[in-house]
Parts: structure tokens; sequence; C-alpha cells
């Protein structure tokens, strides 16, 4: 039986340690924070943001309507999801 290891990307370490002043474990570190970004649920996403921008100061009217406005433009973008789902999201 075959062991399954997980992809090194190890082309794309070496693209970018190639094409910018990154070190090779500046590059690795990089490469997996990016895929951990893009592997991010919508509602580990929504938890997130609404833990940010309330640090931030802002009242929760205006985090989830900024809430609403971001998640379109995330790479995959989900379902659009009411202020209200979004709201059980963060408060169950």
């Amino acid at each position: 039986m075959l062991e399954r290891r997980p992809p090194s990307h190890e082309d794309l370490i070496d693209h970018l340690v190639r094409s910018t002043a990154l070190t090779r474990g500046e590059a690795a570190r990089v490469v997996l924070d990016v895929l951990a970004y893009f592997d991010e649920t919508t509602e580990e996403f929504v938890r997130r943001r609404h833990r940010e921008l309330k640090a931030g100061g802002a009242v929760n009217a205006d985090i989830f309507e900024r809430i609403a406005a971001e998640l379109p433009h995330r790479a995959v973008a989900p379902p659009e999801l009411s202020l209200r789902q979004l709201r059980r999201i963060v408060y169950g």
C-alpha cells in the first residue's frame, strides 16, 4: 500500500525563491499561509471577520453588512447569505 503524502508544492516554492527576495523557508511559509487562507470555510471567515471588525470598534449592524459585501469577493464565493444567517454563524 502506498503512503499518501501531502503535496509539497516544491515547484511553487522554487518559483517564489527565483522570482522574489524570499529565502526558501520564507517562501514555504508564504505558500502554507496562502493555502490556509484559501482553506478557510465560509463559517470560519464570517467568525474571523466578525472578531476583527468587533475588535476594531465596529458595531454589529455595520459588521454584518460589511461581511455580506465581502463574501462575494472571496476566491470561491459561497452562496449568498442573509444578515440573519451571518448572525447565526457567529452566535449560533
